[in-house]
């Protein structure tokens, strides 16, 4: 027999502007009353009990620390209605006398998309900070799960591969959108940390331990996970999607709307774990977006340590210019005060452009672009040119500072880089002997390197990982500090000696960290 397109009722009769409608009280005038009344429906409806008379709803608002006296509870109800978030019926069973018949009663209920808009605003009037946070045990279920699915699809349980794909959808969707809310709260944390750094900084260990730890669950189970859904699809493929179609109890659609719906999700669960043609999966999305978040908490802490440290930020500056603005004694000393702090008047030439913008890679730095030619008047008067008499001067410039300060950069890099290759030559590397080593002793450019090494070294320490190495690599060399308790090391320079209590040195090469030999010309 031909299928039949199942009738579609319910939501489906809702178009966009009655949709939209349903939020009208949220901009209302009594907008908080409003609220409190739906609160009382929905406590009412997790009692099991979803038609409400108007002093049911009354006795309901005092159960919930409300004075309904204070409210025009029969406007707010007729409201309600007609923005289509409660329904109204008439209950001719209240009636006690024949008038009370006549005039029948009126009950409410939530209609099924009132409820949903009620909700909607509820959580986003309980969304905090709690709610941003990433699930990194999810994924031993998802592993577990299939397993579970390919062992269910091979023997046939129907039910039982329904169960195991709805919940790998629920928990995928679960991950997907915990991820997109918290990398939101990074965001709005980034923008916001000038205001509250104490709220950054009360979480940052707690921030960037999260993240690490559901990094390195993501690592070690995406191979697993794409492993088993390969696994899943050697059962049978189609012989599971028709297994899960054939037990979804959904009533109002037909078999090939199942049938459709299941393979789009096992699509959409293939593309986050192990999808075609060597393609980026959504799980290795999700490592670069954390790895790159770790990077921005990192960066976003050490401006506020240092904006902190110095006891000057954009709060204090800002508060500091208010005060001169607010004791300005006339117009005239307030234009003067903004003219002096922003000079929005002087540097108009940060705007000018190359001819050919084209011309010029946009990779380049402004140290080894090619200068944007300029005119005199522009610098002096701020006249562009044409405006003045006479034609554009170029800028003169100093061309031989320049070349001197860069040969002073190169000659400082190649000082390191010679530096650091002689602490290799030295042979710092106490790592195999015991008690009291004594390497070679050091000049003062081969001790100034070594304690830059250190001190990148010393500054990843992590306070509950003690025991840990320690490492850091620069120009060249890869500097190792292993833990060991009881050990004192000593290193001998020309200027003094270094000790390293608890620590074992090494050093050794590291050519991916090498100094780029530039040639002057």
């Amino acid at each position: 027999m031909p299928e039949t397109q199942s009738p579609s009722f319910g939501l489906d009769d809702f178009g966009l502007d009655d949709r939209l409608r349903l939020f009208s009280y949220v901009n209302a005038e009594n907008r908080l009353a409003y609220l409190w009344v739906l609160r009382a429906f929905e406590a009412a409806r997790s009692s099991y009990q979803v038609v409400l008379h108007t002093s049911e709803v009354q006795e309901a608002l005092v159960r919930l620390d409300q004075d309904p006296t204070a409210m025009e509870l029969p406007r707010l109800l007729d409201a309600l209605v007609d923005w289509g978030v409660l329904d109204r019926s008439q209950d001719g069973a209240r009636a006690a006398t024949l008038a009370e018949y006549r005039n029948r009663h009126s009950v409410y209920q939530f209609t099924e998309a009132g409820y949903r808009a009620h909700r909607a605003v509820e959580s986003v009037l309980a969304a905090g900070l709690n709610d941003s946070t990433l699930s990194r045990l999810v994924f031993a279920d998802l592993l577990a799960d299939l397993k579970a699915l390919g062992t269910a699809n091979r023997d046939g349980d129907a039910e039982e591969v329904y169960r195991k794909l709805n919940r790998l959808d629920r928990a995928l969707a679960d991950v997907a959108e915990r991820a997109a809310r918290f990398y939101h709260m990074l965001g709005d944390l980034g923008r916001t940390h000038d205001i509250r750094p104490e709220v950054f900084l009360a979480h940052k260990d707690a921030l960037l331990a999260h993240l690490r730890d559901f990094h390195d669950e993501l690592q070690r189970y995406t191979p697993r996970l794409r492993e088993a859904v390969l696994e899943v699809e050697a059962t049978g493929l189609d012989r599971m999607i028709e297994a899960a179609a054939e037990a979804d109890e959904r009533l109002f659609t037909s078999p090939a709307e199942r049938l459709a719906d299941w393979r789009r999700r096992w699509e959409g669960l293939r593309s986050w774990l192990a999808p075609d043609n060597d393609a980026i999966s959504e799980a290795d999305r999700l490592s670069s977006a954390t790895m790159a978040a770790i990077g921005d908490v990192l960066a976003l802490l050490r401006r506020v340590t240092e904006a902190r440290r110095g006891g000057v930020s954009r709060e204090s500056q800002l508060r500091h210019l208010a005060a001169w603005f607010t004791g300005a004694g006339s117009d005239e000393a307030a234009h003067a005060i903004f003219e002096v702090v922003f000079g929005l008047g002087a540097p108009r030439h940060v705007g000018v452009g190359y001819a050919d913008p084209e011309a010029i890679a946009s990779r380049l730095s402004w140290w080894e672009a090619p200068a944007v030619e300029l005119s005199r008047s522009l610098i002096q008067s701020g006249r562009m040119p044409g405006q003045g008499n006479g034609r554009p001067a170029r800028i003169e410039r100093s061309e031989a500072s320049r070349r001197a300060l860069w040969e002073r950069q190169v000659a400082e890099e190649r000082r390191q880089a010679e530096a650091a290759a002689g602490l290799v030559r030295a042979g710092l590397d106490t790592g195999g002997t015991a008690g009291h080593d004594e390497p070679g002793v050091l000049d003062d450019a081969q001790a100034g390197a070594l304690r830059r090494l250190l001190d990148i070294a010393l500054a990843a320490r992590q306070a509950n990982q003690r025991d840990a190495p320690l490492a850091a690599a620069a120009f060249g060399v890869r500097l190792t500090l292993t833990p060991c308790p009881g050990r004192f090391t000593t290193v001998r320079t020309a200027s003094g000696q270094l000790h390293l209590d608890g620590y074992a040195l090494t050093v050794s090469a590291a050519e991916h960290t090498s100094v780029r030999r530039t040639v002057a010309a």
